[in-house]
């Protein structure tokens, strides 16, 4: 097709046979061969395959044509590195005739530390030694630098695959282990045959070369089996750790084994393979990656130690864990046909990866947390210029990276929770069946879906779902009080403010979801949803209590007149935490374009000072630590007003909640007191942060159980973020918070160190911390968790800039191998300025550089920065008076 660049359609792949071997964990390489039956679809005088840092040692094509075996010689090869192709010429046509073709090949491959195809894993093992582990990681377009394939997802096939590799390792895949044998062939990379072992396993379902897998090193495991059976059995589900982690293990694997009955169920399709593994990685790009039968994970996706983990990776553990679960039916039993359709993979498996957590764990109110995370983070990307549409046309491979992203996972979650809260998630799930059923082991695109749902539920859900599914942005409802009634109007919300005619041509179907005294009154309204541009509710008027969007299930924001949204303030009784948080969110967002006063979200914030909700407060500080980070070069007393505001309006909750963690305490509570002391020391709350020095001290002395596990966060970054202490003071918190980045042995030890490593105020140890980038101390995997917390301190902020333009070219080389690390490293950097000046030398640095496979991320940064320093010059003078009106600004 015209607008991707794919494999000619001559030759269909229908089984691969692959070996690897000669694995050398000294030069870092291997070798492989692999056989590739194939179809032949249109006689062909070439064919070609996707390779990417492979060299092809020799190729071979056999045919059966008329029950006589052949060979085809080819005549030469050539290896096209730009497109990731390789082309054998042939000395003679393989024909359509052909009853079967098979290609072989023998290769060798590099075992990179980038992060992709068959890479390296560095590690500390339990002996306190550098160690190795090997894994995969193919999606979207890295199966080729692992063996020569047909790398597109509709073309399925068949694996056998084996490896090689030393005997008192372990080695997984997709399938269970068939064989394990000695080899035949003497010795491999200096290692003696009898040292070694060769171990295959059993043939794959046809499936995508995305979704293969495989993995060898020193792993151990925990085990449980499902409670449901299976062909009679029940399945084994297993986390594997390197030697000395599996315990950590154990609580992914209560939640695994559970899901994997519970998608069955719902799903109505029993899970189709004999086991699931689970793999932690040491070095993980991603979060995860649902390769079917073998899943891999970074490591604080999955482990989690109950004596040393910050409790809120119990969310983080619990929900990856059934996100990947779920694509093992929604991505790999069915599979989008081409990455323009990713969201269906990602959208689907985000929404109903919640949906399962909210199952197990009915207590965490976790759609609440949607709206607050998922939903915010789509609506906020999605409000940008150099958004995409949740189906995005995509051509290459450096096209498909850059759409692993808010839009198609969490707008397309969005999206999702939006109509099945309008059929009823019964009847979506029934629709969702249906599809599964009918597409099993296939391809299949959005319209297959929204056609099996539509025929479940009777309603055209291709009609109500194309806009949201195929057009850029989002809808604002303007709501207007007059006496016939609520006038509603939706245009395209554009974040700065300035939506163009051309730009606002869609009418979205929105569902109303409006109630009052906390019923339902769309019947009593007379419209339940509407897709025109405007209409009335007749009936309710200004005296009525009423709110649009119950639980914020559409995937829009509304603009309420400044009195209706005072009366929402006062009524915060009859709303429930998923309509506070949306509330907020959108009030924050009228602010950012200009079409509301900051002063409003200010005061509605201050309403909420008596609020227990950790959900509601989470939200609130997103938006707080958004808004100190906009204000951030605005004069000292501004600043100080805002700290005093949020001193403020945490107080009630930080005496209430103390510093100690009751046994036994719910979950969200005991996130809310790390929340609150977090919040009310960053604002530089006395108390607070004696109390955080206190416990710092005797944790740097050696007393391990003076700091919480779930206030580690809180407290390194209250005392790196000091000012007023002595530089001998901080330099020594410094190197504590460092050496538990560099050498912690809790699993979630290093990101909380490196979040709190950014907090320096002084620019010695800005410096510092700048050097740590590159320098091998950390992980090209972490690079974000420092940044963030740089990005975030108004002091480090520009120091940061400067840094990645003055070594732009060791930052490209050393993350372009992984353009996912490359792009993620950017953004979380640069998208947090708020002036004209930053905005010009952004676009100045950029514009002669190499930006593909990150230039949509370029583009979305400067549509930010645009965006924060129109709300700031509009709104500074606004905030001011709110903060010197509520006595925040001392006098003079």
């Amino acid at each position: 097709m015209a607008d991707r660049e794919i494999l000619p359609a001559t030759l269909r792949p229908r089984h691969y046979s692959l070996a690897v071997y000669d694995l050398d964990f000294v030069a870092f390489t291997y070798k492989g061969s692999v056989k590739i039956d194939v179809d032949v679809l249109e006689t062909c005088s070439e064919i070609q395959l996707n390779v990417r840092e492979l060299t092809i040692a020799e190729a071979a094509v056999s045919l059966e044509l008329s029950k006589t075996a052949a060979d085809i010689k080819i005549d030469e090869f050539c290896t096209d590195e730009e497109k990731q192709i390789v082309t054998f010429k042939l000395s003679e046509p393989l024909p359509v005739e052909a009853a079967r073709a098979a290609i072989t090949i023998s290769f060798s491959g590099v075992l990179n530390n980038k992060m992709a195809g068959f890479y390296r894993s560095k590690y500390t093992n339990t002996a306190g030694e550098e160690a190795y582990m090997y894994s995969t990681q193919f999606e979207a377009t890295d199966a080729r630098r692992a063996f020569p394939c047909f790398d597109e997802p509709a073309l399925k096939a068949t694996f056998d695959f084996s490896i090689t590799l030393p005997e008192k390792w372990t080695a997984l895949s997709n399938m269970p282990e068939v064989s394990s044998k000695v080899p035949e062939d003497g010795k491999k990379a200096g290692i003696a045959s009898t040292e070694l072992k060769t171990v295959t396993f059993a043939t794959t379902p046809i499936m995508s070369t995305y979704l293969l897998a495989w993995a060898v090193g020193d792993f151990e495991y925990v085990e449980a089996f499902t409670d449901r059976l299976y062909n009679g059995k029940k399945i084994p589900v297993r986390v594997y750790t390197t030697t000395g982690l599996a315990k950590q293990g154990e609580f992914a694997l209560q939640n695994a084994y559970k899901i994997v009955d519970y998608f069955s169920d719902i799903f109505e399709i029993d899970y189709v393979l004999p086991k699931v593994d689970l793999l932690a990685c040491h070095e993980f790009s991603h979060g995860a990656m649902e390769n079917w039968g073998l899943i891999t994970y970074r490591t604080t996706a999955l482990l989690f130690d109950p004596e040393t983990s910050d409790a809120k990776y119990k969310n983080r553990v619990s929900y990856v864990v059934a996100h990947e679960l779920a694509h093992q039916w929604f991505g790999n039993l069915v599979t989008m046909d081409w990455w323009n359709e990713l969201w269906l993979n990602e959208g689907f498996a985000t929404w109903v990866g919640w949906l399962a957590i909210d199952f197990l764990y009915p207590d965490w109110d976790v759609f609440s947390m949607f709206v607050s995370e998922s939903l915010q983070g789509a609506l906020t990307l999605d409000a940008l210029r150099q958004s995409h549409p949740i189906e995005v046309p995509v051509k290459s491979a450096l096209d498909i990276d850059q759409i692993f992203d808010a839009i198609s996972y969490l707008k397309g979650a969005s999206s999702i929770r939006m109509i099945s809260s309008h059929l009823g998630v019964k009847t979506f799930l029934k629709g969702v069946s249906n599809y599964l059923k009918k597409h099993a082991y296939g391809n299949a695109t959005t319209k297959d879906l929204w056609d099996a749902v539509g025929a479940e539920s009777g309603i055209d859900v291709n009609g109500i779902m194309d806009d949201w599914i195929t057009k850029i942005g989002f809808p604002v409802v303007t709501v207007t009080e007059t006496p016939a009634g609520i006038s509603l109007r939706q245009d395209r919300f554009i974040s700065a403010g300035d939506v163009k005619p051309e730009e606002n041509e869609t009418s979205w179907w929105i569902p109303l979801g409006i109630y009052t005294d906390g019923e339902s009154a769309s019947a009593y309204a007379g419209v339940s949803s509407f897709a025109s541009r405007e209409t009335v509710l007749g009936g309710l008027g200004p005296k009525d209590f009423y709110k649009l969007n119950r639980n914020q299930t559409g995937v829009y924001r509304v603009n309420y007149p400044p009195d209706r949204l005072a009366k929402l303030g006062k009524a915060v009784d009859k709303l429930s935490v998923s309509d506070k948080v949306g509330l907020m969110a959108d009030a924050s967002a009228m602010a950012l374009a200009g079409l509301g006063a900051t002063s409003g979200i200010l005061s509605f914030m201050c309403g909420l000072k008596e609020e227990q909700s950790f959900i509601v407060w989470s939200s609130m500080a997103e938006l707080l630590d958004t808004m100190r980070s906009v204000w951030f070069e605005q004069p000292a007393a501004i600043r100080a007003g805002l700290n005093a505001m949020v001193r403020d309006i945490t107080g009630p909750n930080v005496e209430r909640l103390g510093w100690e963690f009751a046994e036994g305490e719910d979950f969200l509570t005991v996130q809310l007191r790390s929340l609150m002391i977090g919040l009310a020391g960053g604002a530089g709350d006395e108390a607070i942060v004696a109390g955080a020095k206190e416990r710092f001290a005797k944790y740097v002395a050696g007393d391990k159980n003076a700091i919480h596990p779930n206030l580690r966060r809180a407290v390194f970054s209250i005392v790196l973020s000091q000012e007023g202490d002595s530089e001998e003071e901080v330099t020594a918190a410094y190197e504590a918070v460092l050496k538990e980045a560099t050498s912690s042995t809790s699993v979630d030890g290093k990101e909380i160190a490196l979040a709190a490593l950014g907090k320096v105020r002084s620019e010695a140890l800005i410096e510092r911390s700048l050097g740590l980038f590159f320098s091998g101390a950390i992980g090209l995997q972490d690079l974000h968790y420092l940044a963030v917390s740089l990005a975030s301190n108004g002091k480090a902020r520009w120091a940061l800039w400067e840094f990645i333009k003055a070594n732009w070219e060791t930052i490209y080389t050393s993350t372009s191998g992984n353009m996912v690390i490359l792009d993620r490293f950017i953004r979380m950097s640069t998208n947090v300025f708020s002036s004209t000046k930053a905005y010009e030398d952004i676009e100045a640095f950029f514009a002669d550089k190499d930006t593909r496979g990150f230039e949509r991320s370029v583009g979305q940064v400067l549509d930010s920065v645009r965006g924060y320093a129109g709300w700031l010059s509009r709104d500074a003078e606004d905030v001011e008076r709110f903060l010197a009106a509520n006595k925040y600004i001392e006098e003079e």
